[in-house]
């Protein structure tokens, strides 16, 4: 089967759109991920045997079970909030009940560790902007983190989200890094655009489009003028090796950019 690096899902009739899985043509991702749309009164269950398993509200109202709790969160879009996800360990059921139209991504992956579950608040995530000044701006964006290697040593994955000003960049310096990353774009507007760039291919991103970025490829990002783009970066640690917040690798013929004058 031929390995993919870009694709262009669509939802199915029962509303799931399935990016990458273990078996499909993006498994070196090492990740299983998928993005659910519900209908208001829907309910979907996640479990999974030796898997972790995190999900994150996109848009919506919606309430998460899990272990005898409960909790209703909303979300009025990436735009406009911060995030809400649930991250559990194997054989934890989470139930999330559509309370109105909703969207959710499901993020799972091997792992046998026990770790306490947790339901992170848009206060433990929060936004803080990334490159401001430098570059000639350009490079401007927001980041959170919702969980690393740091926040839980027991997970083998890392989720966290981006917000590109109109016009802008986003992973500059074009950096790599050995894990495996997926980025999960959405757009304010549904005929927006940006570009892609893995390694030395570039994509067109669009509303619902991924990358699926093999360990060790360069990879920035632009997002046409007039429009924000929003993404959601998913990245793998490997067995022995896992993604650092220091760990990124930027590529020595762009570094002499941090020092330079831009007028």
């Amino acid at each position: 089967m031929e390995k993919k690096v870009f694709g262009y899902p669509e939802f199915d009739a029962n509303g799931e759109e399935i990016l990458t899985t273990y078996e499909n043509e993006y498994r070196d991702m090492l990740m299983d991920i998928r993005v659910y749309r519900m209908k208001a009164g829907e309910t979907r269950s996640f479990e999974r045997t030796g898997e972790e398993l995190a999900v994150l509200l996109m848009s919506g109202d919606i309430v998460f079970k899990w272990e005898g709790s409960e909790k209703e969160v909303t979300r009025e879009s990436v735009f406009t909030g911060g995030p809400w996800a649930i991250h559990v360990a194997t054989d934890v059921k989470v139930e999330v009940t559509a309370k109105a139209d909703s969207e959710i991504l499901l993020q799972c992956t091997k792992n046998d560790k026990t770790f306490a579950s947790k339901l992170y608040a848009p206060e433990d995530a929060p936004w803080g902007y990334s490159s401001v000044g430098k570059f000639g701006n350009v490079a401007k964006r927001r980041v959170n983190t919702i969980f690393d290697h740091d926040i839980n040593p027991d997970s083998n994955m890392v989720l966290g989200e981006v917000l590109n000003d109109p016009g802008n960049w986003s992973g500059y310096l074009p950096h790599r890094h050995p894990q495996p990353e997926t980025y999960y774009f959405k757009f304010d507007h549904p005929e927006g655009f940006g570009a892609s760039f893995i390694g030395d291919q570039v994509y067109k991103s669009v509303d619902n489009s991924f990358s699926a970025i093999p360990g060790g490829e360069l990879h920035p990002q632009a997002v046409a003028p007039g429009y924000q783009m929003y993404t959601v970066w998913m990245i793998r640690h490997l067995d022995g090796n896992p993604w650092l917040q220091t760990d990124r690798c930027e590529d020595e013929r762009y570094v002499w950019l941090h020092d330079a004058k831009f007028e």
